[in-house]
């Protein structure tokens, strides 16, 4: 099980090492946590907050492991193995967005009024 924990860990650290994107995710994520901390959300809200990022992490794993697949399985341009990394990037666009909304939901309303009681 320890083997286990540490090969999804390498996992991990390739991910972010090797992605641009999941570098974009970590810096998303550590200042959603941050935000998150400070704003004391509720229970339910740091739910949909904790599945969001897991759900943006989730997909932009899936979509580097199966760009790497491909490009191991299919080296030279084909128009499959670009359909299937396309199908894989618009699943982790998806999950973004929801991220986005999931977002826009819960901090809307807190930065709407920190810009109404600055404007006061």
């Amino acid at each position: 099980m320890a083997r286990s924990f540490g090969c999804a860990l390498h996992g991990l650290a390739i991910l972010v090492r090797t992605q641009a994107n999941a570098r974009v995710h970590l810096a998303a994520t550590i200042f959603v946590v941050a935000a998150s901390l400070a704003c004391g959300l509720s229970r339910v809200e740091w739910c949909a907050i904790v599945a969001v990022v897991a759900l943006v992490w989730v997909a932009e794993g899936l979509n580097t492991a199966i760009e790497t697949l491909v490009d191991l399985i299919s080296p030279e341009h084909r128009p499959l193995a670009g359909r299937a990394k396309d199908l894989a990037a618009g699943a982790v666009l998806c999950a973004a967005l929801a991220a986005a909304i999931v977002g826009l939901l819960i901090f809307g309303p807190r930065l709407s009024s920190l810009l109404t009681i600055g404007a006061s």
